[in-house]
């Protein structure tokens, strides 16, 4: 065991740079680097094993020789890579003015590259990590915004369950072992719920079972610069090389990597959470307050960072670039991304300058920077958040394609401005289909499968009495609440799963699919699974085959959306003639084959794509929400049925040399809640 008399032998203390901030590994020492504007003593604390609680060494930094301006600074001689560390701060207790200092608090390093330890229950320590060499070989895919097929998924539980068959279950590495999968499925980029080091506890039993709950979304951020530990097969700091050998697989398969990056809130909560970090540095600066020192909570966890004070503003920039420049990530989206928009006193401001920061940082220039343009605080952005360089999650889409496919009256014109781009929400701003993020369900919410099976959220294992979760789901369980064994109600959910892929997949604008939707995964109709790290949330992949006719359809739907130059276009339809024949680019049309009266209670639609847009093939597509068979009428022309979702598999998707052929003018019925979509080989 080595002693503070060893430790203090072999060691010498000068004077540190202030610039960069963190700690820096240098050939004969360390330099410690930390930011606090308003402690009156720092101390710099060695520890030897991941579990100790108490340190073998302290050293207090000098105010005199070790402080410039607010950044304390100190070059510890004789400490080499791998060393355990933590700070000490002192400083005024006022509440009412935003400072809370305890000097009996270890705190992490806000610029640590990892961490060992649990942060939880406070044994955390940061790992001084040498600099990672440069790639030599590793090269971004680089997919454009057209060729997008995004995959939400969880590191841990994508691979986590037995059925995975992976070698490193519920980590970086053992997600590698899923790339040809994603391949085959036709994923061009993988969004991975947090990753950053995240605080796990919660004061939560699920009541049903007696199984004390745990944060696993990672929702709860503490380390925003390094990856998580619980996600690696050894988390000394190697859980660094993990991640970085996972993207560079990746990349090799062709396939992008973005992160859900949660830089609105930390794990300390409001001013009964621990003091981990932040709140113990400089609380007064890094988040937001009210006059009398409150936390102000526009992220519904109780704080909100204060991401337009300056010096927050350079710590999010600084870690940005970190993930794109060291870890070489392909893209962020932005959890609550309208609070970068807030300033320091929670104001939504008109021209926010962090927002522009990020799209004009030179580093993240071919990044890509998707928001979710909402927060807990009310603000609502979706169609106008930043500017040409910022994608959103359309959650408009979402609620309209499922109030659509439900049968909600009205819901014609929603449905077809969300399936042609949502020209209304971007189309003014200079942006294009590709700025909308499309989807349908996603980790927050229920499943695809959950949505056609549950009217009601089912809660209660959260351990919140079934408050929790959001109440507007617009589901439908089509006959039996849950899980039945009713063959026509399996049939028709089936159905209405095959809907909502296809009408995703030939949507314009970017289609991002919940890891686990297209083989049916179910989490028991619990809508808010963030505390659930079982068999609620993991992937069960025995499912792939109980559900094989779920995934091929959706394999080959991602397949026919990428054949199909109609669908991925980034510019929008305008309905005036093209091409020789002056029929328009995209037209609507009710079932009979006339103009659509938007207003009408009708519910069946109809859109004719012209083949000037897509190789030459026309496109007709005829959807029926109502629950009676209908009758549509189809144009002139030698036509092919390429989908039809009341089919069984191969006919519900078939390829075209084997599509069932069809002479116009004709009359087809659709069964009710199917969609048919047929592709001319001739137009007369």
């Amino acid at each position: 065991m080595t002693t503070k008399l060893d430790y203090a032998k072999k060691i010498r203390i000068l004077p540190g740079r202030a610039f960069p901030i963190g700690s820096a590994v240098r050939e004969n020492g360390i330099r410690f680097a930390v930011f606090s504007r308003h402690a009156t003593r720092v101390w710099l604390a060695i520890f030897e094993n991941d579990d100790d609680e108490q340190p073998v060494l302290e050293l207090e930094y000098d105010a005199g020789r070790h402080r410039v301006g607010d950044v304390w600074s100190m070059y510890v001689e004789g400490l080499s890579a791998g060393t355990l560390y933590a700070y000490r701060m002192d400083g005024p207790y006022d509440p009412r003015h935003g400072l809370r200092y305890d000097r009996s608090r270890f705190l992490l390093d806000p610029y640590a590259k990892a961490f060992v330890g649990n942060v939880a229950r406070g044994t955390a320590k940061s790992i001084a990590i040498g600099e990672k060499p440069d790639w030599v070989d590793d090269i971004h895919p680089r997919v454009p915004f057209d060729e997008l097929v995004i995959y939400e998924t969880h590191v841990r539980g994508c691979t986590i369950h037995p059925s995975s068959n992976v070698q490193h279950p519920g980590t970086y590495l053992g997600l590698i072992e899923k790339t040809p999968y994603f391949q085959e499925l036709g994923v061009t980029a993988v969004e991975l719920l947090p990753i950053h080091e995240f605080g796990e506890s919660l004061d939560l039993v699920n009541p049903l079972t007696g199984e004390q709950l745990a944060n696993y979304w990672g929702y709860n951020s503490i380390g925003f610069f390094a990856p998580c530990g619980k996600y690696a097969t050894t988390a000394n700091g190697e859980q660094i090389s993990e991640f970085r050998h996972m993207v560079s697989k990746f990349h090799e398969a062709g396939i992008e990597i973005i992160l859900d990056v949660v830089l609105n809130h930390t794990f300390e909560g409001n001013e009964k959470g621990p003091t981990v970090c932040f709140r113990g540095i400089d609380n007064a600066i890094y988040y937001m307050l009210d006059d009398e020192g409150r936390y102000l909570n526009y992220s519904g966890c109780g704080n909100t960072l204060n991401c337009n004070h300056p010096l927050v503003r350079d710590f999010i920039l600084d870690c940005l670039r970190y993930w794109v420049t060291v870890m070489h990530v392909d893209g962020f989206r932005f959890d609550l991304a309208s609070i970068l928009g807030r300033d320091t006193r929670g104001r939504i401001a008109e021209n926010a300058v962090l927002i522009e920061r990020i799209a004009e940082d030179p580093a993240l220039r071919d990044t890509k920077l998707i928001a979710e343009a909402w927060d807990a605080g009310g603000a609502y952005q979706v169609g106008s958040f930043g500017d040409i360089r910022w994608a959103e999650w359309n959650g408009r889409y979402r609620d309209d394609v499922r109030k659509f496919w439900r049968g909600d009256q009205k819901m014609r014109g929603p449905f077809a401005t969300r399936l042609s781009g949502s020209a209304d929400l971007y189309e003014l701003e200079g942006r294009t289909p590709g700025h909308s993020v499309n989807f349908v369900t996603a980790h927050d919410g229920f499943t695809l499968r959950d949505l056609v099976s549950y009217n009601d959220k089912h809660n209660l294992a959260n351990g919140e009495n079934n408050v929790d979760g959001s109440p507007f789901d617009f589901s439908w369980n089509y006959g039996d609440e849950g899980d039945t064994t009713d063959p026509a109600i399996l049939a028709l959910r089936m159905r209405m799963q095959k809907n909502c892929l296809a009408t995703l997949f030939l949507s314009l604008g970017v289609p991002m699919l919940l890891g686990g939707d297209e083989f049916g995964r179910t989490q028991k109709g619990n809508n808010n699974a963030y505390c659930q790290d079982n068999d609620i949330s993991w992937f069960n992949w025995d499912m792939v085959e109980q559900n094989r006719n779920l995934f091929e359809f959706c394999k080959r739907v991602i397949r026919f959306r990428k054949q199909n130059p109609a669908c991925t276009r980034l510019h929008y339809f305008d309905g005036k003639p093209v091409g020789a024949g002056g029929q328009p680019d995209l037209a609507w049309y009710n079932r009979a084959g006339k103009s659509v009266a938007w207003d009408g209670t009708e519910l069946s639609l109809a859109c004719r794509i012209d083949g000037s847009q897509n190789l030459g093939s026309t496109l007709y597509l005829m959807f029926n929400p109502s629950l009676n068979d209908c009758e549509f009428n189809v144009p002139d022309g030698r036509w092919v049925v390429r989908l039809d979702t009341a089919q069984d598999a191969p006919l519900d998707l078939p390829d075209a040399a084997d599509a069932p052929a069809l002479a116009g003018p004709a009359k087809v019925v659709l069964a009710h809640k199917s969609m048919m979509v047929l592709a001319a080989q001739e137009i007369f």
